[in-house]
């Protein structure tokens, strides 16, 4: 038998019909290199173990809860929940129904939860480095349809800022895009590799803080967690290639 799945629950001042959460690796019917709570079902895993992996979560939600599953292909595109075809190809969705949860599949990349202060509005956007640069939240945010000062933002399991290593010419395009006023601390959200030269660690938390609040979302939580340095907990496509994905979630009650 499974063990009971591990969830993690945003700690945020979000209104009491908001539930959010995300997974972990634990607790599912997957076997190696997925075990267990495998919620992917692109990366090769048996299809019967996926599906009895999402019955779980789905179980763990307010009974008759849909989930939007998405396609996700790291670009910026933002669907809305229920109002088009299954398994949409995009990398955000938002609802405005009670009962349809937004989530989205991550095992490296930054999830971001919003919910608007009053309740009546929630979204899940994946973000990469590449979305992120390309401006995902900034899109998630927009299709909201909500004043940016009135919406909270919570940042789930992602890389973190002391392993996730990219090129010079990921900071390089960072910083093109960076607003005067922004370009020193996207700088600081870049330390320089000390064992390979032109190489950097980059935070996605920073970067997805920065973009944030550029859109005038300040209520912005989260950001402590590691997927590639805690192997027992999180799946990382950085620290193993072939592996699992985990949800993060967002439903209004």
């Amino acid at each position: 038998m499974p063990a009971i799945p591990h969830f993690i629950e945003p700690d945020w001042p979000a209104p009491a019909n908001v539930l959010a959460l995300s997974t972990s690796r634990q607790g599912g019917c997957s076997a190696a290199p997925f075990a267990s709570l495998n919620l992917g079902h692109h990366v090769g895993d048996s299809a019967t173990a996926v599906a009895a992996n999402r019955g779980i979560v789905a179980a763990a939600l307010p009974a008759g809860t849909a989930i939007e599953w998405l396609s996700q292909v790291h670009g910026t595109r933002v669907v809305e929940a229920g109002r088009g075809r299954e398994h949409p190809r995009a990398d955000a969705v938002w609802s405005r129904q009670v009962n349809r949860a937004c989530a989205v599949l991550t095992a490296d990349c930054l999830p971001v939860l919003f919910c608007s202060t009053s309740g009546d509005r929630v979204a899940a956007a994946h973000a990469g480095w590449r979305g992120l640069l390309d401006g995902v939240l900034e899109a998630t945010v927009a299709a909201m349809g909500v004043d940016s000062e009135k919406i909270l933002a919570w940042m789930g399991p992602a890389i973190g800022p002391r392993v996730f290593e990219v090129g010079a010419e990921v900071r390089e395009q960072y910083l093109a895009a960076a607003s005067a006023t922004d370009k020193v601390l996207v700088e600081v959200s870049f330390v320089p590799s000390e064992v390979r030269p032109g190489h950097y660690f980059a935070d996605l938390y920073a970067l997805a803080r920065l973009r944030l609040r550029a859109v005038g979302v300040t209520g912005v939580f989260g950001g402590g967690y590691c997927t590639f340095s805690d192997a027992g907990r999180f799946f990382s496509y950085r620290r193993d290639g072939r592996t699992g994905r985990m949800a993060s979630l967002i439903l209004m009650r």
